[in-house]
């Protein structure tokens, strides 16, 4: 019997640790977890014979962990189940179109297609890090390692034509989509090895190659096209005819370039489905293309569209004193979000010197006067970035490190700071005057440490005599805006940043062969990070031109806790890996963090009700309604 506990114990701990390679023992998993903690209870006569696991169809499915909403829910927290349907919403946006297919590469796409017309098997909550619950699809399956997955079509699903969604329809939607989609559907949909109808109503997808168990989500998030509808030989072209969806809209009135009306499909199929109740209730949404921002605002001004995200703080803080808002017609207000606000940075090519020495990476850090660019262009109203997922669960500043990341982290001690291991990091402060001393002289002291000495005002490398210069590239007026605001403050330190503006494209070229000096980025970050992360940060991805590792960040320290993050199955696990990947690389200085807004901000006609609770990702248009006038 001691035996058999070690055993235990010991397939636990490899389990744990991703190290439980025998794959007979792989369907067990389950099982050795309970047996772990039925040994330390001193509960070893319970444990049951056999394994209690089994694949079967579930109603949803959690990245990690079980989904919020058990089966039989009837709505999602942040809607109003009771919203009224009627009444329409005017949207304006930026820029114009010459496509309705959103899924191609082709063309410029016209804004709300994806979101209101077509369906995927699964729909996102917004209230869970990443759960998917029944739209298409009635039910879904895995496996434990996620080899597969199988969806079950709901026998009321139906185009806007009528015709019913098929397993055929999937089939053929993930095959055109695989060979013909987006780079990122041909990239995720190619590692399906096997993909077959089952039963009447059943399609399974088999993966294969490393399992990634995010798999089975991004199946379940792939747009359904009717077969009958498409003709793949011209699919990749761009067209302003519609494409034929199942969604609650149908686009009807479309001025090429102009405009969108979406009419609200009374015959929708799935109105009651728990995960659309309380949505979709204007009876059109129309969005209308202005061509600059200042255009854009001045027709929301007039009330020519209905809700205005804002993202300029000048504006925001000087302009939202116009009529309908003094008398309330208008609406302002703030919502607040759960979700990372990204890294928007100033970024390191590593690759080149003198960036390679964390020493200098850290002196230019110091040297960047958050507090006073945040006052003097800002109305000191962004908040500052300290973490590559501020503002969320899986952000390590200011919190200790637990001892599950402490383990992640033993075998790369040396490569993460001790403030940022205890929690109490946080990016030098200065005194908001443009001319910190206490900075300037903490940077100074880098640079001499790094190599550099000063010379008639000018640093330069002693043994070249060439002095400290760089160029820092910009896409646009208000990149160029901030980094002269920086380079003025390099000045004092006797270093020289030439400012240099280039148009888009060029921009892009020098972007993704890494010709550059030092970019302005910003990274996406969600609850649920992934694949993407070994884009962003892998070392193959520094080697490899078109990635978005462009700091070059070659660290095996940051590889390990990837990998750590995408072996994860527990959410606390995760949430372990991704802080711990968090503190090595704010440890290794790769870029200046930038700022954020802190929260969301809109401005809305006072006749659009609004949920009391909104979800972690803020507003949501599509639970809005029109209230009763």
């Amino acid at each position: 019997m001691f035996a058999g506990k070690v055993a235990v114990m010991k397939n636990h701990f490899l389990l744990r640790h991703g190290r439980l390679r025998e794959p007979w023992l792989w369907p067990w998993r389950g099982l050795l977890r309970a047996c772990a903690v039925a040994v330390s209870l001193g509960l070893w006569a319970n444990l049951p014979c056999e394994p209690a696991f089994a694949a079967e169809p579930v109603h949803a499915i959690a990245m990690h962990g079980t989904p919020k909403y058990v089966a039989g829910f009837t709505h999602f927290d942040y809607v109003n189940p009771d919203a009224p349907k009627g009444g329409a919403f005017n949207l304006g946006v930026l820029g114009g179109f010459d496509s309705l297919n959103p899924l191609i590469v082709k063309g410029v796409s016209a804004r709300g297609i994806r979101e209101h017309t077509l369906e995927s098997l699964l729909g996102r909550s917004l209230d869970e890090p990443f759960s998917l619950y029944g739209l298409l699809a009635q039910t879904v399956e895995v496996d434990d390692e996620r080899t597969y997955v199988e969806f079950t079509l709901n026998p009321a699903a139906r185009f806007s034509d009528g015709a019913p969604v098929t397993p055929e329809d999937v089939l053929f939607s993930w095959e055109l989509l695989k060979t013909k989609g987006r780079p990122n559907h041909r990239s995720y949909y190619s590692k399906v090895a096997r993909a077959e109808k089952v039963g009447e109503r059943g399609v399974r997808f088999t993966f294969g190659g490393d399992v990634d168990r995010e798999m089975p989500l991004i199946m379940g998030l792939m747009p359904i096209l009717a077969k009958h509808a498409i003709d793949p030989g011209t699919f990749e072209q761009t067209t302003l005819q519609p494409l034929i969806g199942s969604g609650a809209y149908i686009a009807e009135e479309i001025d090429p370039g102009g405009s969108v009306i979406f009419r609200r499909n009374r015959d929708y199929w799935g109105r009651d489905l728990p995960v659309m109740r309380g949505k979709s209730n204007f009876d059109s949404i129309r969005y209308e293309y202005f061509r600059d921002n200042n255009t854009l605002f001045e027709a929301f001004k007039k009330g020519l569209y209905d809700a205005r995200p804002e993202d300029d703080p000048t504006r925001w803080a000087t302009a939202y004193d116009f009529p309908a808002v003094t008398d309330g017609r208008v609406v302002v207000e703030t919502f607040e979000t759960g979700v990372p606000k990204g890294m928007s940075a100033f970024v390191f090519n590593t690759r080149r010197k003198p960036f390679d020495d964390i020493r200098v990476r850290e002196a230019l850090i110091r040297l960047f006067d958050f507090e006073w660019i945040n006052r003097t262009l800002y109305h000191g109203l962004y908040a500052r970035t300290q973490s590559y997922f501020e503002g969320s669960e899986l952000s390590s500043v200011g919190r200790a490190a637990t001892q599950a990341e402490r383990a992640l982290l033993a075998g790369w001690s040396e490569g993460v700071r001790g403030d940022i291991l205890d929690g109490s990091f946080r990016l030098p402060e200065t005194d908001g005057s443009g001319r910190d001393r206490e900075g300037l002289r903490a940077a100074l002291d880098l640079l001499k440490a790094a190599g550099f000495e000063t010379r008639q005002g000018q640093l330069v490398d002693p043994q070249s005599g060439q002095p400290f210069a760089f160029e820092l590239l910009v896409a646009n007026k208000e990149q160029e805006r901030l980094a002269l605001s920086y380079s003025r403050s390099l000045k004092r330190a006797g270093i020289t940043a030439s400012v240099r503006l280039v148009d888009a494209a060029q921009f892009e070229r020098r972007r993704i062969s890494y010709d550059f000096d030092m970019i302005q980025n910003f990274w996406f970050a969600s609850l649920s990070p992934g694949n993407e992360q070994t884009f962003y940060w892998g070392s193959d991805a520094a080697r490899i031109d078109g990635t978005r590792n462009y700091a070059g960040i070659a660290n095996p320290a940051v590889d390990a806790m990837i990998q750590a993050l995408l072996a994860a199955r527990e959410r606390s696990d995760f949430v372990d890996a991704v802080r711990a990947l968090d503190r090595v690389l704010i440890s290794g200085a790769y870029m200046i963090p930038l700022f954020h807004l802190p929260r969301q901000w809109m401005a809305r006609k006072a006749w659009i009700g609004v949920p009391g609770t909104v979800s972690l990702y803020g507003y949501d248009f599509d639970t809005w309604w029109a209230k009763a006038q």
